[in-house]
C-alpha cells in the first residue's frame, strides 16, 4: 500500500508543469525568480530551450542552484520543427505515348 502511494506521488510530482518558484525575503515579501534567455526574455524556472552561445547550440533547463537562478545543459543540439526549402519547380512532363495505334 506504501509503495503505490509512493508511486503514485513520484508519478504526480514528474508530470507537473514547471512551478513558480519565488522565495520570500524575511520580510514576507516575494523574489521573483527566473531566468533571461540570449535576448534578455523571462524563462520560467523549470522550462527548456534551446539556447545558441558562442557558436553553439544546446537544449537548457532554467533551475536554482545556490539561490541563484541559472541555466543547466540537458544536451548538444536543439530540435527543429523547420522544414526543408521550398522545392524548385517540377521538371516538365513529356507527353503520353500514343495509344490509338
Amino acid at each position: 500500500m506504501m509503495h503505490r502511494a509512493a508511486i503514485a506521488l513520484l508519478a504526480a510530482g514528474l508530470s507537473a508543469t514547471p512551478a513558480m518558484a519565488d522565495l520570500l525575503r524575511p520580510d514576507g515579501t516575494t523574489i521573483d525568480c527566473y531566468c533571461t534567455d540570449t535576448q534578455g526574455d523571462r524563462v520560467e524556472l523549470g522550462e527548456v530551450i534551446c539556447l545558441h552561445v558562442g557558436g553553439r547550440s544546446f537544449n537548457a533547463q532554467c533551475q536554482m542552484s545556490l539561490n541563484n537562478p541559472m541555466w543547466r545543459e540537458l544536451n548538444e543540439g536543439c530540435l527543429s520543427s523547420a522544414l526543408d526549402p521550398e522545392p524548385g519547380p517540377a521538371p516538365p512532363m513529356s507527353p503520353a505515348p500514343d495509344r490509338a495505334g
